[in-house]
């Protein structure tokens, strides 16, 4: 196998693990992976120690995707509360696609219930960044505790991810109400 087609290959792995897993959660085996992604069992252990790895791989691929996802249009946005309400509108927004399942990193999470897991491992960093830079605004916007600030924004963050993925809600402005309430409280500018 050629440095190219192992790329391919690997690429191949990777995509079809964010689709399947996204989908279908992380029980699914790896024939349905290898044949989703075109590819035999021996070439994915060529490339990966086994199903776990390539979880991991799968969502540490998808982060930058999923992060310029919320960040898209942030450069417009000014002051910290402005761009931490800007992710709420964000995902507002994605959770009305017809494929959308909640955030990938927090479904991982529950349905591994293993920190020690490598995709857990993964998803924990992709959730750390996402409630650094809530902490980071509620800094800059002069919040009293940023800290606890950002870990409530996470919680709403979370919460409204699992019930529109869930199709339990519709957000319809829900989520960025109530981060308009924390901010509030919190004396953000």
């Amino acid at each position: 196998m050629t440095t190219t087609d192992k790329a391919s290959t690997k690429d191949r792995l990777l995509d079809a693990a964010a689709e399947l897993f996204y989908r279908d959660g992380v029980s699914i085996g790896v024939d349905a992976l290898c044949r989703e992604a075109g590819v035999s069992k021996r070439s994915m252990y060529q490339l990966f120690a086994g199903k776990d790895e390539v979880l991991a791989a799968s969502l540490e691929r998808r982060a930058p995707e999923v992060a310029a996802q919320l960040a898209e249009g942030l450069e417009q946005v000014v002051t910290p509360r402005e761009r931490i309400l800007h992710v709420f509108e964000r995902s507002e927004w994605l959770s009305t696609g017809p494929d959308y399942q909640g955030c990938p990193f927090l479904a991982a999470l529950v349905e591994l219930k293993d920190p020690e897991h490598p995709a857990s491992k993964v998803a924990g960093i992709a959730k750390q960044q996402l409630q650094d830079g809530f902490r980071a605004e509620a800094e800059r916007g002069g919040a009293s505790d940023p800290e606890f600030l950002a870990r409530q924004l996470m919680l709403v963050y979370d919460g409204a991810s699992a019930r529109a993925g869930a199709r339990i809600e519709t957000l319809d402005g829900l989520s960025i109400a109530t981060a308009a309430a924390l901010l509030d409280a919190a004396g953000v500018k």
